[in-house]
């Protein structure tokens, strides 16, 4: 019997454990589990009572008393445990400490799925053993973190066959993504190819963006140095549709355009074209500018009469060659306050640009933005005909200087003609209120496909296009590409970096150890 009193806690306790255990493991042995855990609770119960004398004096004595200040320490913590983890299970933080912020969105990201009003569903198909399906899944993770509306999951081809053919998946690793009846489908696993394909899908409809040709613009579709290919490719990846607008812009101005892209014209417009493009503009259209040095446009008195001036100059800059360009490569590394600047801290170059300059003059309501701007290091070089470059207080222009200018105006439509183009084929009441946007360049070479992915150039362009087509949600960095982070060593410095790691260090660790160890048994 007093065998039985000493241990009758230990045994309960063993019930209940076991109980446990059983209900994790077989959990359709659940009435056996409740059947141990009853019987543990009895034992224990009987415990109590067959030694409740002796508890009352245990109760009273100081071990106890410090045990029990123990024990309820431990409880509190555990406890203030328990309720951080429930916190943090409903409240998800991440951090991304590394130097390229590999683990994080870019801010275009970001925004496009905070600006999610529906919810878009993906479908990811791969195989267990895809290499691709772990990149997806924790690239989905983070743009589920930043929006509720992205919902995903993960399906394997070779067990879900009726899947497979309801959405024709012919390649392991395809994504699709849905919204309402609307779909897309990407088969690679990058942040960028994500991003557009819910651009894609949450636009209501492809905007269009012409490129003038035929006054000796580089074209589109050339994939050499001086051409644009690589500019139209990643307006397609973002859901522009891309146009080319020949010569005769009277005749056949298009009533769909978005944006009119004027990229680099090496002849003159024709007074027709000018009043087309006024027409055009004035009715609340968008035009981007690209204006090389040393070329007669005909643009610089149109221009004049918005309030931008064109000199005619090149601009010279000490910096760029710091930063890897000469000194016709003017560099821009701080913005003015814009929608297109908003948080953009990349350095653009502009290969042989001429300034941009705000007019004296202005029309009323028109407002002027200078987006881009030299350091003061840089000036305007106007004394083209000779042939060494210095400046000349007397006759050139100190920096800082203006390579861009922004403007917008809100111009009211009064009874429009439904056979004028409107921006984006929208015909008007008979009055309506649109704003008319429009952007300068003294350089067209800074978006070819040479220049289009050095430092920042392309998104500075994208940006630019996304602020006159309206699109904001699009203004931000474009994802970024991760570069691999090497270190470059000599062999001596190899053999040092060895020396050190492997041989030096451990060394020192074991003799402090033996001159702790012979000095405490010298006492």
């Amino acid at each position: 019997m007093s065998w039985l009193k000493k241990y009758l806690n230990y045994a309960g306790l063993v019930l209940v454990v076991l109980s446990f255990i059983l209900l994790i493991v077989w959990p359709q042995y659940q009435k056996i589990a409740l059947t141990l855990a009853l019987s543990g609770l009895v034992l224990l119960v009987l415990y109590l009572i067959l030694n409740l004398s002796g508890l009352k004096q245990s109760l009273q004595r100081r071990s106890f008393l410090y045990s029990g200040n123990m024990l309820l320490i431990i409880i509190l913590v555990l406890g203030l445990l328990v309720v951080a983890n429930f916190f943090l299970a409903r409240h998800h933080y991440r951090l991304d400490f590394t130097a390229a912020r590999i683990h994080s969105l870019s801010d275009q990201s970001i925004q496009v799925v905070k600006n999610l009003n529906q919810d878009i569903l993906i479908k990811a198909f791969f195989r267990e053993g895809n290499a691709g399906r772990t990149t997806m899944d924790n690239l989905l993770k983070i743009y589920a973190y930043h929006s509720p509306r992205i919902k995903y999951e993960f399906i394997d081809p070779d067990k879900n066959p009726g899947l497979v053919k309801k959405y024709g998946i012919t390649e392991d690793g395809t994504t699709v993504f849905e919204l309402g009846e609307k779909e897309n489908r990407i088969t690679t696993a990058s942040e960028e190819d994500i991003t557009n394909a819910i651009i894609k899908l949450t636009r209501e409809r492809k905007k269009v963006i012409y490129f003038l040709e035929g006054h000796g613009e580089d074209s589109i579709e050339e994939t050499g140095e001086t051409g644009f290919s690589t500019a139209k490719g990643e307006l397609e990846k973002i859901g522009y549709e891309i146009k080319k607008l020949p010569l005769a812009l009277s005749s056949n101005f298009p009533g769909d355009c978005s944006l009119l892209v004027v990229p680099g014209p090496k002849a003159a417009l024709l007074p027709n074209e000018l009043d087309t493009l006024k027409q055009y503009l004035d009715q609340g259209g968008r035009i981007l500018f690209l204006i090389d040095p040393e070329t007669a446009t005909g643009l610089e008195p149109w221009l004049l009469t918005y309030g931008i001036k064109l000199e005619n100059d090149i601009v010279v800059d000490r910096v760029s060659r710091l930063l890897g360009g000469d000194y016709f490569m003017p560099a821009v590394t701080e913005y003015q306050t814009h929608e297109i600047t908003k948080n953009f801290r990349y350095a653009t170059f502009y290969p042989l640009a001429r300034s941009v300059e705000l007019a004296d003059s202005k029309p009323e309501g028109l407002t002027l933005t200078i987006i881009a701007r030299t350091s003061a290091n840089a000036w305007s070089e106007r004394q083209l005909e000779q042939q060494e470059v210095s400046f000349d207080p007397a006759k050139d222009k100190a920096g800082p200087v203006s390579l861009a200018v922004a403007g917008s105006k809100t111009v009211t439509i009064t009874n429009p003609d439904k056979s004028t183009a409107t921006p984006d084929s929208q015909v008007a009441d008979s009055s309506s209120n649109r704003e008319l946007r429009l952007a300068v360049f003294g350089d067209s070479d800074f978006m070819s496909n040479k220049y289009y992915n050095f430092s920042g150039n392309g998104n500075f362009f994208l940006n630019t296009v996304n602020w006159l087509t309206q699109e904001e949600d699009l203004i931000s960095i474009q994802p970024r590409t991760q570069i691999p982070r090497t270190i470059q060593m000599t062999p001596s410095q190899g053999r040092l970096l060895m020396f050190v790691s492997i041989i030096l260090l451990p060394a020192l660790v074991l003799m402090i150890g033996l001159g702790v160890w012979l000095k405490r048994r010298s006492l």
